[in-house]
């Protein structure tokens, strides 16, 4: 690892690192059979590979990744899980606008997402029942 890679988006918050790999297991459409918790822990693994030898832009790639993911469940293109949706959908809108507190473009480049996520949020807020992560 270079000295000049800049660190600081790790210390965000642990939430995504945490919550995402069974959320997002479960918003994606499994084609090659695998069970849910194959289908978990890749989705670990690979979080675990972006955080530890990862960037800052692989990330956000990822994490844009994961909106589309939420969007598409929002607007019913997919048979996605909706409270997965719905979980993954917050976790990554509350990281996006935590980037406003870090150095560089992260928040600026992020405003789409933020955008789109608050939108699939309220859809899925007005389908999904009141015992979920959400407070609103």
């Amino acid at each position: 690892m270079s000295a000049r890679r800049s660190l600081v988006w790790l210390g965000l918050t642990p939430e995504p690192e945490q919550e995402l790999p069974t959320a997002v297991a479960a918003l994606r459409v499994p084609a090659d059979g695998r069970s849910p918790a194959a289908l978990a822990a890749a989705e670990r693994h690979r979080v675990e590979r972006l955080v530890l030898r990862g960037t800052q832009r692989g990330w956000l790639r990822y994490l844009g990744e994961v909106t589309d993911l939420v969007v598409r469940a929002a607007t019913g293109s997919t048979t996605a899980d909706p409270q997965a949706a719905l979980l993954a959908g917050e976790v990554v809108l509350d990281h996006h606008r935590m980037l406003i507190g870090l150095p560089g473009t992260g928040y600026a480049r992020t405003a789409a997402q933020r955008r789109d996520l608050e939108r699939a949020l309220t859809r899925l807020r007005s389908h999904t029942p009141s015992d979920s992560r959400s407070t609103a």
